[in-house]
Order: structure tokens, then C-alpha cells, then sequence
């Protein structure tokens, strides 16, 4: 029991003052979302379109019981970690020595790296996923194959980027790390099949849903995804040792050279571990193995995204607490403990709001426009602008600059100069039908209704399931006679 409140109290430490953030980025997505808008939103985010209805029916959830208040949606991020902290620790008592699987415990529940997946509510998916991840686990470890299956099947319905946790039981069984488990063939069978339906439906949804940000339309080849993502899992890895320098938006913009480095680097790492101390290789691996989903060939159009780390922390920390489980002097391990906490509650700091979490994310990241907007869209107009314009200096031939700059003049009531700025989005980007419809929503507003018309059925026949131009186009009057 001891040993259970320490860590809810380190994570409390670490994370508890996400209670006071704000939303950020994605997470407007919840509020445009017909089926969490709607009534019966419980049912209607189980359509096969949606790869993650576990982790939707929570925000609908949210949505019923605080609507817009950010509090209750960071309320439910925190109790998840806390939970899967919990379950964390009942399978690492049993994987490891009890002072090294104390300290793993630890690692896991405060580490600045978990930080992203705990503040931002958007990525609420993996920390669920993890949280049922483990609760498999610990069937598994407690000889009750199935209800471990029953565990993974929630944790896919909460994100598909836990498919390669049967990989796991079978690489720690293989390694003899799975201590009194009774194994079941036909149990991991199912888990394998259950991993590969969420896979494959992850592929066609991405395929089919449109503008998605993965697989085929991620906007980068599977195999350059490959390649870059040695340099992302040093960066990782780097934060795990170092935890300085942490950002929600990170720059990976390395030669290609320097990508087959990064790779060189972990294998001959991994090698190295095999040889000199077994038991952390095997830990070792098992992160690496957790991380396929989101780092090896499936592409995502974010490179890098730290969250990815939450349920990989899980050995990793294991890994990290073999080693300083050979400390053996109390006080380093505290004031370890406190650094770490510190470091983390600096993070939590940083996601309070939008300006402080993008401000940091320009800085780290001076070359990226994303920042930039994103940091724009979060301060008073006038400064926003200003931020435009530095970035426009920077990227002139950039669409983006432009469609942000005329989106801000527009909400202040300038919509001539709104349609020169769309109008110079749509001539660097003449075939993104979101230009065609902002163009038409600045003509409308200068009482141009039919060459808006216009603008709004061009961006449908260029992209026929936009939803904002149907609605724009359904809003005007009837063609005249």
C-alpha cells in the first residue's frame, strides 16, 4: 500500500496542476464533432469510421457532464494516469526485484517525458490504451489468458498504437521474464488476430477518411518515414537520459546520412546491451518493440510526437531502473525523484496555455511554420499579425501565412484585405480546396454573393466532401431565375 500511494503521489506531484490548462490544438476537434455533439453520441461513436471509439465515448462523456470546461476533460486525462500507474506497478512488482520495480513505477509515473500525453486531452487515446495494456498484463501474469484478451481489445478500442503488445508477452515469455504465467497459444493467437483486424482497419480508414494524417496520406513515403524515425527514437531516447529541451512541435529535419547514423547507433546500442547486462537489453527491446506502431513504416505526418513515448515509457523505465537500482544511496535516488518532478511540473507549466506551449514550440523550433501559426491564432490579433508577418519575411512562398493572415483579418472586420490574403493562399496553392472556400466566405462578406457561390462549388468539386464549403454553399440564397 505504501509503495501505491508513493507513486500516486509522485504523479500528483508531477501532473496534478494540468487541473488548471487550457485546451490546445486538437482539441477543438471534440467540439466540432457531430456524433460528440449529439445526444446520442454514446452509440454513434462506434461507427466503423472511427478507429478509436473507446477514447471518443469519453470525450462525449466529458461533453455531458462539463460541456466546454476544460477541467473535467484534464480531470479524466490525470485519473487515467493515475490508474495506469497503478496497473503499471502491479506488473513491474512481478517482472522485477522490488526496489527496481519501485523505481520503474516512479520513473514511469513522473518522467517529464509523459508529460504531453497527460496535458494534452487529445492525446487521452494512449493513455488509455496503455492503461488497459497493462491491465492485460497483469492477467496475463495472474494465469488468466482470456480476461487478458478481453484488457487488449478495450486498449485497440482506445488506440490501435498498442497493436504490438502481443509482441511483447511473447519476447518477455521468450527472455523467461513472465514468472507464473500460465501461457495460452490460443490467447495470444487471439490477441495477434485482434491486432491485426485493428491494423488493417486503421490502413482503410486512413485511406478512405479525407484528410487524415496517416498512411497514404500522410505526405511522406513509408520508407523515408523508416528511415527518419532512427534519428525521432535517439530524440526520445536523448529526453529520456536528458530530459531538457522538450517541445509539443520538435523540428527533424536531418540529412539522410545522419538518419542511417541514428540507426547504426541503436543497433550497435542494442548489441552492446546483449553482451554486457542481458536483463536491461531485454528491456530495452521490449520499448524498442513497443514503439514499432508509431516509429517504423505505418507514416504519420507528425515524425515525432513525444506522447508516442507513454506506453514504451513503461519498459524503458524498467530498463533505466536496472541500472539505478544500482545507487545505492537514498538520497541521490530522491533527489532524482524531485528533479524529474520538478522538470515535469515545468512542463505542466508550459501546457497552461496556448501562447506560453507555442511560444516555447517557435523558440525550439525557429524554422517550423506550424508554431508560428499556431502561436498566432493564440494572442490578440494585432500581435498575431505581427507574428504573420515576421513568418511571411521568412517564408514568403508559404500558403499557409497567407490563409492564417486573411482568417484574422476577416474575425476583425477587414474582409478586403481577408480576400488578398486568400486570394494569395489560392495562387501559392491553387488546388487546395480550403483556399477556394475562404475566398469565397471574403466575397461573401463584401456582399459578392454569386462569385462566392462560385468559389464555394469549385472547392466541392474539387474536394466533394469539405464540409465547410456545404455548409457555406447551403447558407446562401437561391441562384436567381
Amino acid at each position: 500500500m505504501r509503495a501505491r500511494l508513493l507513486l500516486l503521489a509522485a504523479a500528483l506531484l508531477a501532473f496534478g496542476a494540468s487541473l488548471g490548462s487550457s485546451f490546445h490544438f486538437d482539441d477543438y476537434a471534440i467540439f466540432s464533432d457531430p456524433a460528440l455533439e449529439s445526444a446520442r453520441g454514446w452509440i454513434e461513436v462506434w461507427t466503423p469510421l472511427q478507429t478509436r471509439p473507446l477514447t471518443y465515448f469519453t470525450f462525449w462523456v466529458n461533453r455531458q457532464l462539463g460541456a466546454g470546461d476544460p477541467l473535467g476533460y484534464h480531470l479524466f486525462n490525470l485519473l487515467f494516469h493515475l490508474g495506469a500507474v497503478l496497473l503499471a506497478w502491479e506488473c513491474l512488482r512481478r517482472l522485477l526485484p522490488e526496489r527496481t520495480a519501485l523505481i520503474a513505477g516512479v520513473l514511469f509515473a513522473l518522467h517529464p517525458m509523459q508529460s504531453e500525453a497527460v496535458n494534452y486531452v487529445w492525446a487521452r487515446s494512449i493513455v488509455l490504451a496503455s492503461l488497459f495494456c497493462f491491465g492485460a498484463l497483469w492477467q496475463w501474469l495472474q494465469g488468466r489468458p482470456w480476461i487478458a484478451v478481453a484488457w487488449f481489445a478495450a486498449a485497440l478500442l482506445a488506440k490501435e498504437e498498442c497493436v504490438a503488445f502481443p509482441l511483447l508477452l511473447v519476447w518477455l515469455d521468450w527472455r523467461g521474464n513472465l514468472p507464473g504465467a500460465r501461457q495460452s497459444k490460443e490467447a495470444l493467437a487471439a490477441m495477434f488476430a485482434l491486432a491485426v483486424a485493428a491494423g488493417a482497419r486503421v490502413i482503410w480508414a486512413t485511406a478512405v477518411i479525407p484528410g487524415a494524417v496517416a498512411g497514404v496520406q500522410a505526405g511522406i513515403s513509408p520508407g523515408k518515414y523508416f528511415l527518419m524515425q532512427g534519428a525521432v527514437i535517439c530524440r526520445y531516447l536523448r529526453l529520456l537520459l536528458v530530459p531538457f529541451g522538450f517541445t509539443v512541435d520538435p523540428d527533424i529535419s536531418v540529412g539522410i546520412w545522419v538518419a542511417v547514423a541514428a540507426w547504426a547507433l541503436l543497433i550497435g546500442v542494442t548489441i552492446w546491451l546483449l553482451r554486457c547486462d542481458r536483463t536491461c537489453a531485454t528491456w530495452w527491446i521490449a520499448g524498442l518493440i513497443l514503439l514499432l506502431p508509431s516509429s517504423s513504416v505505418f507514416p504519420a505526418a507528425d515524425l515525432s510526437a513525444d506522447r508516442r513515448m507513454y506506453l514504451p515509457m513503461f519498459a524503458f523505465s524498467a530498463a533505466a531502473a536496472l541500472l539505478l537500482s544500482r545507487v545505492k544511496a537514498p538520497a541521490v535516488m530522491a533527489g532524482i525523484a524531485l528533479l524529474l518532478a520538478g522538470l515535469s511540473v515545468h512542463r505542466t507549466i508550459v501546457w497552461m496555455t496556448e501562447e506560453s506551449l507555442w511560444r516555447e514550440a517557435v523558440e525550439r523550433a525557429p524554422k517550423k511554420v506550424r508554431p508560428k501559426l499556431q502561436l498566432a491564432r493564440a494572442l490578440p490579433a494585432a500581435k498575431g499579425l505581427e507574428v504573420l508577418a515576421k513568418a511571411r519575411l521568412e517564408s514568403p512562398y508559404e500558403p499557409a501565412i497567407a490563409t492564417e493572415t486573411g482568417k484574422i483579418l476577416l474575425s476583425e472586420g477587414q474582409p478586403d484585405g481577408a480576400l488578398e490574403e486568400f486570394g494569395r493562399a489560392l495562387a501559392l496553392a491553387p488546388m487546395d480546396a480550403r483556399n477556394m472556400n475562404n475566398r469565397g466566405v471574403a466575397l461573401l462578406a463584401l456582399g459578392q454573393t454569386e462569385a462566392a457561390r462560385a468559389d464555394f462549388e469549385r472547392a466541392l468539386r474539387t474536394s466533394p466532401s469539405l464540409t465547410e464549403a456545404k455548409e457555406n454553399l447551403a447558407k446562401l440564397p437561391p441562384r436567381p431565375q
